[in-house]
């Protein structure tokens, strides 16, 4: 069978036989991919022109919606997924973690929209004011890029690699041309067929390319992103093509490395916290037999605990059965293929050099339901390092498969050090209950590890583990790692987005974006707003509202009613010393007595209040003083109906500014309502 790339909205296999791939379990070969006769130029050309400007052309709001639809379908067509998934040598819940992570990467993403305005492009930030009448600002405006996503992903997660980049970049605008490593590509072309097949996404938004992608790079552009998952040495040779340094190409790296767990002192046997390290170390020594970027590769533990954690680690790997994933009972499966047996087998005889292996054996082995020699088996391999500032190979060698070291610290400090001399990694991990030392070590080996795991018996029900990226957190580290990031939520996003200042007056800002800027001209439709559909309602619309004087006597039945009898707002003898020159109102009251003001009470459009944001008191309001609000839509976010009974709505965002006699602003607030559409279809 040919695998098929997909290009320029038509599958096409290669012009010749290009490389053999093999079932990893048994040795069969089972396809072969070939990208020869791929125009890359075009292919990018077609991005940047068809796909791009599809998804430009949309709002954030219905690129979310696109994702959600897209991951509801790919859960629809999943048991395939898991049946091509068993020949890259993955186990049941191997593949879970690449199918299904993946999947809900595009649900996280689809549910971030809700962070975005309704528009093509978002802010980022608040307004600078750049003059002392407050007529000249600034703000920035983040537009998607109008160039193409490449994402060069590695063999270890054919599906989760490619969506939860995707995920990332089609919610922003930009259009995708993935790449995923040859040798499981079978997996990853299984499931484009589907998202092509479904034609949720328009047409030119996603590319594929089986085969070698080598010369594309000769193509990028200036808009363009390059991501790559793999090997430190093959992205820093990717990272130095002379196009990407020519163009300003970002260039986002995430490599393998040399990821730790340490122990703490007080987790000693008989503990919870010394269970659950052993329990996390094995796990992430055999889940996807050790071809993850983030698996554990150095073990880091107290000098005295030693023999006890090689003991009871040992003996959790003793009961880790490898085999078929079909044959019940088996726990691991086999490498992605002979060539990853052959580098793992080489790197283990580096490391025997310097370090001495407690548990496993290349040769000898059982396997379950396959012939090892045929499949890419191997053993769990621990080593343990008793000197490890002195023998250092383990902080420079790594095998990617099921290989880890045990190595002794004496001091915290010097368990900070040894995670450091990884050179920095995507992540670590500190198993221990006592919160000081969790501190210490979080504190002293930040920066050089991407993301930190603080694991104990309060959080490791529900902990996703040491090796789990998250969507909403940054997936990326230091040094080694490859100084990359991505994912991370809303941040992930802005990597794929131009971010471009704006300077102008609040009104003409206020137009450009969407977004009402403070001091912007009011618009006054002669109605008030909450008798106006979601639809109807305009930015910069504003209602000016009667007047409030505020009485001592407000004061003192807020205080009763509320149960703040806080002293600056009922004993006047209490105020020397502080900024107050008098009994001051509650801020909560000016709020809940601005909302007496703007609200409107007959039932109309405005279905409920759905929050407060950024709220602040900026001014002291004393007894006798007259307070107003000006009422100012501020900003629209569209939502869609759940299912058809539901009522056809949006969310408004309302500036309220109160203010004194004076004209000065004491008060500012933006509240959001739900607001029910003229339009229910």
């Amino acid at each position: 069978m040919k695998l098929q790339n997909y290009a320029q909205g038509k599958w096409t296999s290669g012009l010749d036989e290009g490389q053999t791939l093999f079932n990893a379990i048994n040795g069969d070969a089972i396809a072969t991919a070939s990208s020869k006769g791929l125009d890359f130029a075009e292919m990018m050309n077609y991005a940047r022109k068809v796909g791009g400007s599809s998804l430009r052309k949309m709002t954030f709001q219905e690129r979310g919606r696109m994702l959600k639809a897209l991951a509801l379908h790919l859960q629809t067509k999943k048991e395939l997924f898991y049946k091509v998934s068993w020949a890259t040598g993955a186990t049941k819940s191997d593949s879970w973690v690449d199918i299904e992570g993946g999947i809900g990467n595009l649900f996280t993403y689809a549910s971030l929209r809700r962070q975005f305005p309704n528009e093509t492009f978002c802010y980022d930030g608040d307004a600078a004011k750049l003059s002392k009448g407050g007529t000249f600002i600034g703000n920035h405006i983040c537009v998607p890029k109008e160039g193409v996503a490449i994402h060069i992903n590695a063999f270890n997660f054919p599906v989760w690699g490619m969506l939860e980049k995707i995920a990332v970049n089609l919610l922003a605008g930009v259009p995708a041309i993935v790449k995923p490593a040859t040798v499981t590509s079978f997996l990853t072309e299984a499931v484009v067929k589907e998202i092509v097949a479904s034609k949720i996404l328009p047409e030119g938004s996603l590319q594929l390319i089986c085969g070698s992608a080598n010369g594309i790079l000769d193509f990028v552009e200036s808009q363009d992103v390059v991501t790559f998952t793999g090997s430190a040495s093959t992205g820093m040779m990717l990272k130095a093509h002379p196009r990407l340094i020519q163009e300003a190409v970002p260039f986002n790296m995430e490599a393998d490395s040399l990821n730790c767990c340490v122990l703490g002192e007080d987790a000693i046997p008989g503990t919870p916290e010394f269970d659950i390290f052993i329990k996390e170390v094995q796990r992430e020594m055999t889940t996807k037999a050790g071809q993850k970027c983030t698996a554990i590769r150095r073990i880091i533990v107290p000098e005295n605990l030693v023999e006890d954690v090689q003991i009871a680690l040992g003996k959790r790997l003793a009961t880790t059965v490898i085999g078929d994933p079909n044959v019940e009972g088996v726990r691991m499966g086999a490498l992605a293929g002979k060539s990853q047996l052959k580098e793992v087998a080489e790197k283990v005889m580096q490391l025997a050099k310097s370090q001495k292996i407690v548990f496993g054996d290349l040769e000898n082995f059982e396997v379950l339901g396959a012939d090892k020699n045929k499949g890419a088996f191997i053993s769990p391999i621990l080593f343990l390092n008793t000197d490890p500032f002195k023998n250092q190979d383990c902080h420079n060698i790594e095998a990617f498969g099921p290989v880890s070291t045990i190595m002794p610290y004496k001091t915290i400090s010097e368990a900070i050090e040894l995670a450091k001399l990884g050179k920095g990694s995507l992540v670590c991990s500190i198993i221990t209950a006592d919160d000081g030392i969790a501190r210490e070590f979080v504190i002293g080996a930040a920066c050089m590890h991407g993301r930190i795991l603080v694991l104990n018996a309060d959080c490791a029900k529900e902990s996703t583990g040491h090796g789990s990226p998250m969507p909403l957190l940054t997936h990326g580290g230091p040094g080694r790692a490859g100084g990359g990031e991505e994912m991370g939520g809303k941040r992930g996003v802005f990597h794929y987005l131009q971010r471009t200042a704006i300077q102008g007056s609040p009104t003409t800002l206020s137009k450009i974006m969407g977004q009402y800027q403070y001091g912007g001209k009011y618009i006054d439709k002669g109605i008030h707003p909450f008798k106006r559909y979601f639809e109807e309602l305009e930015i910069g619309e504003t209602l000016i509202t009667a007047k409030h004087k505020v009485t001592l006597e407000n004061i003192e039945a807020f205080a009763e009613l509320s149960g703040d009898k806080f002293y600056a707002h009922m004993d006047e003898n209490s105020l020397e010393g502080t900024i107050f020159s008098g009994r001051v109102a509650h801020g909560y009251y000016i709020l809940s007595r601005a909302a007496g003001l703007f609200v409107d009470a007959p039932k109309g459009p405005v279905l409920l209040n759905y929050g407060i944001d950024e709220c602040r008191f900026t001014k002291p309001v004393y007894p006798g003083a007259e307070i107003g609000v000006r009422f100012t839509c501020k900003e629209k976010i569209d939502q869609e109906k759940k299912d058809e009974n539901d009522i056809a709505k949006g969310i408004v965002k309302w500036l309220v500014d109160v203010y004194d006699e004076t004209g000065e602003t004491v008060a500012i607030a933006t509240i959001l309502t739900m607001v029910k559409k003229q339009n229910q279809d």
